[in-house]
């Protein structure tokens, strides 16, 4: 900027590289079509100086624009509105600009990206929107070129319509409900983590909420109940493309689960373990196992071929009563998913659910491409506002609130959301 000494540095929003991974039922598959995955860690970023220089109307739209970003679940005084302020009073065009360039920085990276930072966010492997040096100085430049700094950075929140939705919830909260206005703000949050674009088409599953939903068009063509992973295992956040379906699949045995009760049955019970369609080979730690399609494969009948490094699916299974179940944890990490072979159906139009069934009926593994890749998001939302303004709870889980809250509280200014207990409820749908 004309004036500043040195560049602006700004915190970097990269995710880091990806954890351990997951445990899962799946099998392993390449991962060359997954488009989405986390980067590795980027040194802190520096924002170019501008073309252009900060007006004092465009200085006072910007220190509008943050003092409305509680309407977000942001803290204004996070983002330097005293030191923009001082600066306007002083008219220095020097300090004018320093601090403008700051704030904005550092509101339009949080706008974009998120406020927490990525070690905060437990589980959550999703890579969302860049808003790195050169984003930040792109967005500068237009704010400053269209004279509509409060446009530019409208455009850079989420946009799907639960963000709008969870943002009148909040402002309709009474200031003594502390609670409720964390877990809000929370949710609002993990929206800004979300790619901006979903696709016109999409498979949202929402932890929390033990719901997968198929959507065309923003509205929800198809629901199905899940069971994801318990505790010990839980299932990842991430996102990656579905690129077809296979029906009748066999079952490759992840290490953990052969040593956790398969090898143990295939060690002890041989005739149990092959008439549950298991076939090994090798012994000790070098045991190999895996099982036939069938009735009995813990797949069951149809598994969606999603390429990931966490070797996570969606897949039917046999265990069908577990379903009946409220919270629904219980899978070493992939997605049981109810009435599998309904979202077949839905998935591949070329064929009816008569001929989907015959192939189920042949025992033979079949795989079938989708008609094009669709993009699968495995979130994890605590809240979601429903259209008469109130909220659906889901139940925390895996304790992911508490961070979240903690880190978009950091300055003690506001009270941290205690983590809700995983009890026996009535679990809501997740509202399109």
């Amino acid at each position: 900027m004309r004036g500043l000494p040195g560049l602006i540095a700004v915190v970097a929003a990269s995710l880091g590289a990806a954890s351990a991974l997951a445990q899962s039922e799946g099998q392993p598959a390449p991962v060359e079509a997954a488009p989405v995955m986390a980067p590795a860690p980027a040194p802190p970023l520096v924002v170019p100086e501008p073309v252009r220089a900060w007006t004092v109307p465009d200085a006072e739209a910007l220190l509008a624009a943050i003092d409305a970003v509680g309407a977000d679940g942001l803290k204004p005084a996070d983002y330097a509105p005293d030191a923009l302020r001082r600066a306007l009073e002083l008219g220095d065009p020097v300090q004018l600009g320093a601090a403008a360039d700051m704030s904005f920085a550092m509101v339009s990276r949080d706008l974009a990206r998120g406020a927490v930072p990525p070690d905060k966010r437990r589980g959550w492997k999703m890579t969302g929107p860049n808003a790195g040096a050169t984003d930040i100085a792109r967005w500068r430049e237009e704010a400053l070129a269209s004279g509509d700094v409060a446009a530019t950075l409208e455009r850079l929140r989420p946009t799907h319509p639960q963000y709008a939705k969870l943002k009148a919830v909040l402002a309709a909260l009474p200031a003594s409900d502390s609670a409720s206005r964390a877990l809000v703000r929370t949710n609002l949050e993990r929206w800004r983590w979300m790619p901006r674009m979903l696709g016109e088409e999409y498979i949202l599953v929402n932890v929390p909420g033990f719901q997968a939903m198929l959507v065309r068009g923003q509205s929800p063509a198809i629901k199905h109940k899940v069971i994801v992973g318990k505790a010990s295992t839980p299932t990842p956040q991430f996102s990656t493309v579905a690129t077809g379906v296979i029906l009748n699949p066999e079952w490759v045995i992840p290490q953990s689960i052969i040593d956790e009760s398969v090898g143990r049955m295939v060690r002890n019970s041989p005739a149990t373990a092959k008439a549950r369609g298991y076939v090994w080979s090798g012994t000790g730690d070098g045991l190999s196992v895996r099982q036939r399609p069938g009735p009995g494969n813990s797949l069951g009948a149809m598994k969606i071929d999603m390429p990931n490094p966490y070797v996570i699916y969606l897949h039917d299974t046999p265990a069908k009563g577990l379903f009946e179940k409220e919270v629904r944890a219980f899978s070493h990490g992939c997605i049981r998913t109810h009435k599998a072979l309904d979202l077949v159906d839905a998935l591949l139009p070329e064929m009816d659910r008569a001929g989907i069934d015959a192939v189920v009926a042949t025992r033979q593994t079949k795989r079938m491409a989708l008609p094009k890749q669709l993009p699968v998001y495995v979130a994890y939302f605590t809240a979601a506002a429903n259209n008469d303004g109130s909220i659906s709870r889901f139940p925390d889980i895996y304790g992911r609130d508490a961070p979240v809250a903690a880190a978009l509280n950091s300055s003690g200014i506001s009270p941290v959301a205690p983590a809700s207990p995983v009890v026996a409820q009535a679990i809501p749908n997740f509202p399109a």
